[in-house]
């Protein structure tokens, strides 16, 4: 059994998306020690961090025994990332939601509470309610990963969901995503 040959099989990526927003608190979380530790108990090896409009840059590491870091600010296309990921974990963004949902992905939503009147939140409460996803913020991240059990999570049915949060999102003048 080759070290390269069983590194490749065990691969498991831990994408984090922002959206187009800014969610420092998220990213931040992300480049903790506390985060990253429990990740690498849960057996990810890999953290690719989308960063959007943010000003705080997370650590880029590689290394063996620790998890590999990486990050970006935006790409043309997330659906790549969100497909190879074995975790992603997201803002409360309903498009990014719904397409991880619908890709069959584990994922735990973190809500800006940054945010005033953020209806976002209870879309991903109400889902996290429904065990599709877990619901975290940044302060509770941490121990959310440490709690998981991906297993208990319950596939979602896509239906005609998004169209109807993208229009309360234009309603409320937030962007769709």
């Amino acid at each position: 059994m080759g070290g390269e040959e069983r590194s490749e099989k065990t691969r498991r990526v831990v994408f984090v998306t922002v959206g187009t927003t800014c969610f420092d608190a998220l990213v931040r979380a992300m480049d903790s020690e506390n985060v990253k530790k429990e990740l690498l108990a849960k057996g990810y090896t890999h953290l690719l961090i989308q960063m959007g409009r943010g000003s705080y840059v997370p650590t880029k590491s590689e290394g063996e025994g620790s998890l590999s870091v990486d990050h970006f600010t935006f790409s043309s296309s997330i659906a790549d990332h969100l497909r190879s990921a074995s975790l992603v974990i997201s803002h409360a963004g309903s498009g990014s939601i719904f397409e991880t949902l619908r890709l069959r992905k584990p994922l735990i939503v973190v809500v800006n509470e940054d945010l005033m009147d953020n209806h976002q939140s209870e879309l991903a409460e109400e889902l996290a309610n429904r065990k599709h996803l877990y619901c975290a913020s940044p302060q509770t991240l941490h121990q959310t990963i440490a709690d998981m059990d991906l297993n208990s999570l319950l596939p979602y049915t896509p239906g005609h969901a998004t169209p109807v949060a993208n229009h309360i999102n234009r309603f409320l003048g937030f962007p769709d995503d």
